[in-house]
Formats: structure tokens, C-alpha cells, sequence
């Protein structure tokens, strides 16, 4: 049987298909998509505060997916005049998840929005305009659009280990990570010096955030990483040793 797993989505209140416009829970098809070519089965997790820890036990690893700006608040600062879009149900929600995957062990990938959460739920804080820290647009050049740039990775990190020294990746965050807290070590940065991913520190933990997109180049590594670790993980429950 396949890992299962779980990939957050956000609500957004005036979505529009067909001849339909409501309320629903959206995610990009390229993160089911590039889950299943990378051998996990997905499954579509909406915003719900309660039942984290029964939702993680059914699980054997989360992605945690971009979306809309944290809520300041939850790093103690005040909004930025760029911070928007809000979601404090969502950011509950996924905290909620992150900390009962991390309890349980379960391999966690963050994309963008996903690693500003989990450099927050650690104790860290963000940039809320990243233009103003590193002076241009060219993690975020244009609605719709993704900005191309390459990311330097840290010698002997997990994610050095995926993907090399050196990879170019695709952006679009105007938000940035401003430091790790204790338990996260930062492991890939910007030519501009920022910090573009961040991994636990602790050996053996599948904890791994990336502010750039792989799902959107199709780039199976990471996700083929988070499902193998997933894998032994349902391996490991079972008491049967991975193929």
C-alpha cells in the first residue's frame, strides 16, 4: 500500500468552476499530482481545528502547502501594510497539524507559505515584505507569475542531499523566513542572502521547509524523499521491514 499523505488546503470563500461560484477547499492539482508520481497516495486536508491528532494517526507524512500570509500575531508582530489575505482558521489548523505530526514522528515537507509556518511554530519570525530586506520583486515579479533564481544548498543538510549544491527554483512569496529558532537550522539561501529553506536539526526528523515551488516544475525529489521516509514510517507501524 501506498504512504498516505495528507496536503493542506486552504478555503477560499469566492472560487468559481463551471458554471459554480462558492465557497471551497482549493489546492493546485500539481500537489497531488507530483505526490502520486512520487509513489504517496494524497489526500486533501481542509481547514479544521479539531481532531488533529486522529487526522495524523490516519497519515504517514504531511505537506504542508503555499497559500495566503500568516497572521503576524502569531510572531508577535503587527501587520505589515503588504501583509494580507489572512486566514487565522487556516494557520490554527495547520499548527494544530504540524504539532501532532511532529509528536507522532511523521515526515512534514513545507512549501512556502508551509516552511513560514514551520520556522513560526518554532519560534522564529518572518519578513513580511521581502522586497523592502533584500531590495527587488524577484521572488514575486508579477501576479501569477514565478520568479526563477538559483539557491545555494548547505553543505551536509538533507536537502543538499536531495538536490545538489546548487538548484534553481521557481518563487513567488513576498514574505520571507527572519531567523530559526532552536531545533531548525537554516539550509538553503538566496543570492540575495536570504533564507530559502530550513530543516530540523535534530538527526533522523524528516522536518523540512522550502519557500520556493517544486510542485510547479514538477520536481519529484523532495516529495519522493518525504515518501520514502513515509514509507518506513508505515513500515516501522507495521513491523515490516521496507522493500
Amino acid at each position: 500500500m501506498r504512504p498516505i499523505i495528507g496536503v493542506t488546503a486552504g478555503i477560499e470563500a469566492d472560487a468559481r468552476w463551471r458554471v459554480w461560484e462558492e465557497a471551497a477547499a482549493l489546492l493546485p492539482a500539481s500537489y497531488p499530482r507530483v505526490i502520486a508520481r512520487a509513489g504517496g497516495r494524497p489526500v486533501l486536508l481542509p481547514p479544521d481545528e479539531d481532531g488533529a491528532d486522529e487526522t495524523v494517526a490516519a497519515l504517514d507524512g504531511l505537506v504542508l502547502s503555499g497559500g495566503n500570509d500568516l497572521d503576524p500575531a502569531l510572531y508577535g508582530a503587527a501587520p505589515h501594510p503588504r501583509t494580507g489575505g489572512v486566514a487565522p482558521e487556516r494557520d490554527r489548523a495547520e499548527l494544530a497539524l504540524l504539532r501532532a505530526a511532529l509528536d507522532e514522528g511523521l515526515p512534514v515537507l513545507g512549501i512556502c507559505r508551509g516552511a513560514q509556518l514551520i520556522a513560526v511554530a518554532a519560534g522564529g519570525g518572518l519578513h513580511q515584505h521581502l522586497p523592502e530586506v533584500v531590495g527587488h520583486n524577484g521572488h514575486q515579479p508579477a501576479p501569477g507569475r514565478y520568479g526563477y533564481h538559483e539557491v545555494r544548498l548547505g553543505p551536509g543538510s538533507r536537502v543538499e542531499g536531495i538536490l545538489g549544491s546548487v538548484a534553481k527554483v521557481a518563487s513567488h512569496h513576498h514574505q520571507g523566513i527572519a531567523g530559526v529558532a532552536s531545533g531548525l537550522a537554516a539550509v538553503a539561501w538566496a543570492e540575495d542572502g536570504g533564507i530559502e529553506a530550513v530543516e530540523a536539526t535534530a538527526r533522523g526528523r524528516f522536518l523540512v521547509g522550502v519557500l520556493w515551488h517544486p510542485e510547479h516544475d514538477g520536481d519529484e525529489r523532495l516529495f519522493a524523499a518525504l515518501v520514502d521516509a513515509a514509507a518506513a514510517l508505515r513500515a516501522g507501524r507495521s513491523g515490516v521491514t521496507p522493500g
